[in-house]
Parts: C-alpha cells; sequence; structure tokens
C-alpha cells in the first residue's frame, strides 16, 4: 500500500475524498534494526507540516494557511506523505461553512476524525493563517557538527549507512549537536530528502564529533522514509553508546507541500517542546 501514490501520476481529486488516505505499518522498517513494538526504546513524535492546506466558504471564498499535525510515534502505522497531500488538497474547490472561521472548524474536525481512524491514535492539529514575529525554536544551543570541527580536512568515504564508523569512546558527559548535511532517499521513488539532525546524547561514552558527522554523511543513499531515519540514527546511536539520555530529531525540507519531522527521545523531558506543540508555529531552518 505504501507505493500506492508514490511515483505515480495521479489526478488530484476535485472533492473532498478521504479515501485517498494511506497508512504504512511502522513495523515494516523497524523489524531490520531489531525494534520490537512492544519494547521500544525511545518515545515522541512525528509532526507534520502542511504549507497547502486550501478550501472555500459556501459563499466561494477560499481559506488558506498551514496545517500542523502532530501523532505519537509509537502507534501502529504512519500517514504515507503523498497520500496526504492528495487527501488535503481534495479540501480545495470543496465547500464548508458560510464563515472562514465556520468552515475552518468543519475542516479540521474533519481531519482529525479521518487521521484518528487511519492511525488508530490521538492526532492533534494547528493551524496558522499569518506568521508569528515572535516564534520559537527547540535547538539554539545546538552545536552544528560541520562548523565546530574542519570538516574539509575529513575523508569522507561512506555514502550507505555505515555504523561501523561509530565506536565506543571513554569519553564521558554530554553532547548538543547538529548537522544540516543529512540526505536520504525515498523509499519508493528514490528522489533525494534534504534535512537537519539534531542529536542529545548524555552517558559514560559519547561519539567522536568527527566520526558522527562521516556516520551522518554516510546515510546520503539510504533508502527510508523520514521516520525510518530518525529510528535508524536513533537505534545505531542507543547499541553502539548505551548512554543514559538520547535524543534525535531530524527537521527534513517540505516536498510537495509537506515537511516531516520525527522526534525520537529516551525520557519525555527531552521531547522538542516548541516543535510537538500543535498550537505553536517553531522557527523554521533555511531549507524548510
Amino acid at each position: 500500500m505504501e507505493d500506492r501514490f508514490l511515483g505515480k501520476q495521479v489526478d488530484y481529486p476535485q472533492q473532498y475524498a478521504p479515501e485517498t488516505l494511506v497508512a504504512v505499518p511502522r513495523h515494516f522498517n523497524r523489524e531490520q534494526y531489531q525494534l520490537e513494538e512492544s519494547n521500544l526504546p525511545f518515545i515522541g513524535y512525528d509532526t507534520w507540516h502542511a504549507y497547502e492546506l486550501s478550501f472555500l466558504t459556501n459563499k466561494g471564498l477560499p481559506v488558506t494557511g498551514l496545517l500542523k499535525i502532530v501523532y505519537p510515534a509509537t502507534n501502529y502505522s504512519i500517514v504515507e506523505s503523498k497520500s496526504l497531500k492528495l487527501y488535503l488538497n481534495s479540501f480545495n474547490m470543496h465547500r464548508f461553512g458560510n464563515t472562514a472561521n465556520e468552515g475552518l472548524s468543519e475542516v479540521l474536525k474533519t481531519i482529525n476524525k479521518d487521521l484518528n481512524q487511519l492511525l488508530d491514535t490521538d492526532v492533534q492539529l494547528g493551524f496558522f493563517k499569518h506568521c508569528n514575529n515572535s516564534v520559537s525554536y527547540d535547538f539554539s544551543d545546538f552545536q552544528v557538527l560541520e562548523d565546530i570541527i574542519d570538516a574539509d580536512k575529513i575523508d569522507f568515504t561512506h555514502f550507505n549507512e555505515t555504523p561501523e564508523l561509530l565506536k565506543p569512546s571513554d569519553q564521558a558527559g554530554e553532547l548538543k549537536i547538529a548537522s544540516h548535511l543529512l540526505r536520504s532517499n525515498c523509499k519508493i521513488t528514490n528522489q533525494p530528502d534534504w534535512g537537519s539532525c539534531f542529536i542529545y546524547i548524555k552517558g559514560a561514552s559519547v561519539p567522536d564529533t568527527t566520526q558522527l558527522l562521516q556516520y551522518l554523511v554516510s546515510i546520503r543513499n539510504e533508502n527510508h522514509f523520514h521516520e525510518e531515519i530518525c529510528e535508524m540514527i536513533y537505534k545505531r546511536l542507543w547499541d553502539i553508546f548505551t548512554p543514559d539520555e538520547l535524543a534525535v530529531s531530524c527537521i527534513y525540507t517540505r516536498r510537495g507541500g509537506i515537511d516531516i519531522c520525527p522526534v525520537r527521545v529516551s525520557h519525555k523531558h527531552l521531547i522538542p517542546q516548541y516543535l510537538t506543540t500543535p498550537s505553536v508555529l517553531s522557527e523554521k531552518l533555511l531549507r524548510q
């Protein structure tokens, strides 16, 4: 079902079409990384920003804005991204409500109902008509790897995920680091997906920053969905360094009017507050 629409030419529905939504079970990818559904080493959320939600009022007035979708990483399935794009576009020429606010209330209730039913979980929504001048940001104190080390002197020779690049160390402490060099490919279409990765790790053994950057670069030719890339990085760090605390957030560039931002953490207090709060529009990165 995950390739029902991906990589195929599809006519966009002209009226509300919940039947376009496709759920993809998470366990298909988790099995290869020995992630057991009943004993996951993380909690977290998947946050989606849909930049093209629009509908008409009963009088034909267009209403447009940004839809923020947040749901837990512990439910059974994800929503396939192109199916969500088709679904949201099915609202474009459909009429809801006599006023913009009345129509928006109907649309959000409809989307919430459909996604809750599809994913069998508690989906939370936020809608934004305007940019907030005082936006919030979760990652201001993270150091960017390619800025704090001399990346020009490093040999990068692996471009398929190579966990062997990560070696346990005797260095204890904590790291709050990021890289804007994350790239992977869509599992179905092989189209490139660009993003940023934010990692917090604390324990008796933390990664060497050069090795960590080499590892993140090695993901460049991996074919996975965004949520799967985040869980893969998390599981590698969890297995190799056995940290006391770990958090991995991947902020992907929008494609098809949607960006996907998965978060996986070992403890609840590590969850990025603003990114995972539906009512808050957090600061965008350069490539979002």
